[in-house]
């Protein structure tokens, strides 16, 4: 864990590292070894949740991802709903935005929890 965490301090900073590395502050909302959910700074709903990765390992977005994600990326779903569940939330949407025509604005993957509203279909 500590080659890990040594490694994760001195990769290229997105703002979620620096987040993470707790240069910038955030509310958090979970965290565990492996995952970080945090309150958006300009949410789109009353509950709007950023849950990403605490270590990247080449997989900025979903396009990137392989088999040897699927932990990681069950448990960024698996945290949604954990999240979700505390938040009393009866419905919700999750979204990966993914590259730039998908407006991914953080090179860093990132799954968003939006709820506490009537989401509206289609989106964008």
């Amino acid at each position: 864990m500590i080659s890990r965490s040594f490694r994760y301090l001195f990769s290229k900073g997105t703002i979620f590292d620096k987040i993470l590395s707790k240069q910038i502050p955030s509310k958090a909302v979970f965290e565990d070894d492996d995952v970080y959910a945090f309150e958006d700074i300009q949410p789109q709903a009353p509950v709007h949740i950023l849950i990403i990765p605490k270590f990247k390992d080449n997989l900025s977005g979903i396009s990137q991802a392989e088999e040897k994600n699927v932990k990681i990326l069950g448990r960024l779903l698996l945290t949604a709903s954990r999240v979700a569940k505390e938040k009393n939330l009866s419905g919700y949407r999750l979204v990966i935005n993914e590259g730039k025509d998908g407006c991914q604005s953080v090179d860093h993957l990132h799954v968003h929890l939006i709820g506490g509203r009537q989401m509206n279909w289609p989106p964008g």
